[in-house]
């Protein structure tokens, strides 16, 4: 081969890439530029992420999902050690028993109490008949040793009769004031078991709560984007297991410029299209635009520098859309976001809703 028929074949290859890459250029960027209404941006597909974490510090024990597996709301997922907790149940019903023991205790010190007051207010009104007739018996005696019938001595013995039922009196009254003393403490040791009681059941409560804590559910319906710990690792608390995507919450967030974000509405029409599934659209609403510029020039804003501003916009996925679809939903896959400016344009046909069967 001459060296001019290979510069000849050198120029038409270079002529046939040329006319393949404007080909190519014009499938993807001429038809675009003549949507009216219409303005595009490149994002990515996200969703909300949730830890699945420990609220009290212990050892995890099980962990029953992997990597990539589809949990729902309520789900156990892992398992916490509960040695330590179960132990300290039984302490604290032990202490349960002890306290209602001796709130048992107490109440039947009452009724002892409450017994001994009566028979010493029995007794307080025997002594008080028997001091009533002993100031009888000293008044005839008075009489008695006035009208000489008696001597003197009659009259003392008769006083002496007196005082010592005045006597009685006062110690059986006394009697009955230290057995209402008795309820009283006894009624106020009552008190304080049941406050003992009542503070060892709200332990049991605690450490209940605490065990039921241990078993770790998924707190909505999802897939599990990564294991943070691993079982037989002792966690503090807080400490995270699981790391769970939201497929009910999907979204692609990608940025536009002032002069678009601006014309935005919250429910605007979008249309996604995924680089990995080119031939589906998926259709979606703008749930969120920035309130502030995520790209600011350092300088005074000029006009030109205003159009440089970034804004940050959300388009998120219908969730009946997504649960029909759950399984084929992935997250960080980059694409193009099409947002339809005018409501009364219409989708061309390369943007018409295309979903997998």
């Amino acid at each position: 081969m001459t060296e001019q028929n290979k510069k000849w074949l050198i120029r038409c290859a270079g002529l046939l890439l040329v006319g393949a890459l404007a080909a190519l250029a014009w499938q993807f960027y001429g038809p675009h530029e003549r949507d009216e209404g219409l303005v595009s941006s490149n994002g990515r597909i996200e969703a909300v992420e949730i830890d699945v974490a420990t609220r009290i510090a212990g050892r995890l024990k099980e962990i029953r999902v992997d990597e990539g597996d589809f949990v729902t709301a309520g789900q156990v997922v892992a398992l916490m050690d509960t040695d330590v907790l179960n132990a300290q149940r039984r302490e604290a019903e032990a202490q349960l028993a002890q306290s209602r023991s001796a709130v048992a205790a107490a109440r039947s010190q009452i009724k002892q109490r409450e017994s001994d007051k009566a028979a010493t207010q029995a007794t307080v009104v025997q002594r008080e008949v028997d001091l009533d007739n002993a100031r009888r018996q000293r008044a005839r005696s008075i009489k008695l040793a006035e009208d000489g019938y008696v001597s003197s001595q009659v009259v003392d013995d008769a006083q002496a009769r007196v005082d010592s039922a005045q006597a009685a009196v006062n110690a059986a009254r006394a009697q009955v004031a230290a057995a209402e003393a008795g309820i009283g403490n006894a009624r106020s040791q009552v008190a304080s078991a049941e406050s003992a009681a009542a503070a060892a059941q709200a332990n049991i409560e605690r450490i209940q709560a605490d065990i039921d804590d241990t078993v770790l559910k998924a707190p909505r319906d999802g897939r599990v984007q990564f294991r943070v710990a691993q079982p037989g690792e002792v966690l503090a608390a807080g400490g995270r297991v699981l790391n769970l995507l939201d497929l009910s919450d999907v979204y692609m967030t990608f940025f536009l410029p002032t002069a678009v974000a601006g014309r935005i509405a919250l429910g605007a029409e979008v249309r996604l299209v995924l680089d990995a599934a080119p031939q589906y659209v998926i259709p979606a609403q703008v749930s969120f635009v920035a309130s502030e510029a995520q790209f600011t020039p350092k300088t005074v804003e000029t006009a030109s520098e205003r159009e440089k501003l970034m804004f940050r916009v959300k388009a998120r996925i219908a969730p009946d859309l997504l649960r029909k679809h759950i399984t084929q939903v992935r997250t960080g896959l980059p694409g193009m976001a099409y947002v339809l400016l005018d409501a009364s344009a219409q989708w061309p046909d390369r943007l018409q809703v295309k979903l997998p069967q």
